[in-house]
């Protein structure tokens, strides 16, 4: 569980586990560097080598400062995380790198069950702030983690949708994936899913 870091410093952490240069055939997001897509780059207009086009070349040379500053801007401040409540930024934050607008989503649905209705429309807007407010007062040392253990079950209905999603969540091994243990890594030791529980979960999966 994610304690006394600055956002800079979770944006650190996540260029940190999503590593360098990657072109996963089975990742819907396509070639990345440290976590940033493609895609990202071009929108932003990211022209690294100055040759008037923005191509796998340019997302090569991304460094691992200019991937957390675009991570800070463009995934934590734009989408208006910074406005929710600072138990669950984090958490948010990651998962918007991870997964875009079904992070908020996520937490939506979560305040929908927490009796603060509110669009299923993955925006941050006045309503999701002040019911994200409110859930947090009404449950301060819940929210957390209540958020976490929603993100986690997101993951295990992707993989159980998307058999090729499914090496996410489950090694090789069968033990727990990289989906679940980044999820869990803001989520309190006591709310972790155990080996055992991990594996029945997904025993259903070939």
């Amino acid at each position: 569980m994610q304690t006394n870091k600055t956002i800079t410093d979770i944006a650190r952490q996540i260029v940190a586990r999503e590593g360098g240069y990657v072109d996963d055939p089975d990742d819907p997001g396509g070639a990345t560097q440290y976590g940033v897509t493609l895609a990202t780059l071009r929108r932003l207009g990211h022209d690294l080598d100055g040759d008037g086009r923005v191509t796998p070349a340019d997302l090569r040379r991304l460094t691992r400062d200019q991937a957390a500053a675009i991570f800070v801007e463009h995934y934590f401040r734009r989408p208006r995380i910074d406005a929710l409540p600072e138990a669950v930024q984090p958490s948010v934050f990651d998962m918007y790198v991870n997964a875009g607008a079904n992070a908020v989503r996520v937490l939506q649905r979560l305040l929908g069950a927490m009796g603060q209705p509110v669009a299923d429309d993955g925006v941050i807007g006045p309503a999701t702030i002040a019911a994200a407010a409110a859930a947090q007062a009404a449950a301060p040392d819940h929210l957390a983690d209540a958020y976490g253990i929603a993100r986690r079950n997101y993951y295990y209905a992707l993989a159980d949708a998307r058999p090729a999603s499914r090496k996410y969540a489950r090694r090789r091994d069968g033990g727990k994936g990289g989906w679940i243990r980044r999820a869990e890594e803001f989520i309190a030791p006591r709310y972790h899913l155990s080996e055992a529980e991990h594996r029945e979960r997904t025993a259903s999966w070939a």
